[in-house]
């Protein structure tokens, strides 16, 4: 059968990416198997499985959101010690990152590295909450879609909720990142991730950085958020939802007819959700 522009455009956004600073390629395992079949799957993630690189990930208390766009030098991402490995060299040696920029320095060559491509980024969010909740993210993912595409702001509170909520203990203790924001960043940026929206963390805007800007069907969500000490907000400081009015953050998406700005406010002690505030941005 002959392939349309627009299914072309999905095969390219898919699986199309690879780059060692160079010309971008396909992933050709992915091609033949997607002519086969014609459905949109992450076909060579299912060829295996990283528990070994979520797991240093982890240990490693690595920031996930970093992986839309991570410098690294020429010797981080071209050594590869088995006995001292760091997890920016591991992603790029195993195909999860690639080259995006590339650019020489004085003291030597430097590069951004991001995912390839839409299989790659859905497919590592998916398999990082499934490494962690074991099998309790699908019906959440269902519950976060539902939300999002229809504009509901409590259902979103609610499953955000159940999903820290999902998180074993041990996983707390594991790593020192849930005393910071990276953590709660992480986990969202995952979640949004994995079905299929656009992510935008630690997004640029002439106030500011938003800590997580999600796009999914034309409806734009602004996200800050903030780790606090106990469960009550003091009457001097400022919440999350604040911050976002104050720099009024949403001015870059005014193209946008929908756009809600979301203030959430995690309890460093008791390790769940303290304030859930929103707003939708009246034009």
């Amino acid at each position: 059968d002959e392939i349309s522009s627009q299914e072309l455009e999905e095969i390219r956004n898919w699986y199309n990416g690879y780059s060692w600073c160079g010309e971008r390629v396909y992933n050709p395992f992915d091609i033949l198997l997607y002519l086969q079949k014609r459905e949109f799957r992450s076909y060579w993630f299912e060829t295996g499985t990283p528990n070994f690189l979520i797991k240093l990930l982890l240990e490693k208390s690595f920031l996930i959101p970093r992986m839309e766009r991570l410098e690294a030098s020429e010797r981080l991402i071209g050594s590869f010690d088995v006995d001292f490995i760091e997890p920016e060299n591991l992603l790029f040696q195993t195909g999860y990152l690639t080259v995006r920029e590339w650019m020489q320095e004085p003291e030597g060559m430097r590069y951004v590295l991001t995912f390839p491509n839409r299989e790659v980024r859905i497919s590592f969010s998916n398999y990082l909450l499934y490494f962690i909740l074991r099998g309790k993210e699908e019906g959440l993912k269902e519950r976060v879609k539902r939300a999002l595409r229809e504009e509901r702001l409590d259902e979103l509170k609610e499953a955000i909720i159940s999903l820290f909520a999902g998180i074993p203990y041990e996983w707390y203790r594991k790593t020192s990142l849930s005393r910071y924001e990276g953590f709660y960043s992480s986990m969202l940026y995952a979640y949004f991730s994995a079905i299929g929206s656009e992510v935008r963390p630690e997004d640029m805007t002439l106030e500011g950085r938003i800590d997580l800007t999600v796009i999914y069907y034309g409806k734009v969500y602004i996200f800050e958020f903030k780790v606090v000490e106990g469960s009550r907000r003091s009457k001097v400081r400022r919440g999350a939802l604040d911050q976002i009015r104050e720099r009024r953050y949403w001015e870059k998406y005014t193209g946008f007819s929908d756009i809600y700005i979301v203030g959430i406010e995690f309890s460093k002690r008791k390790r769940k959700i303290v304030a859930f505030e929103w707003e939708r941005i009246q034009k």
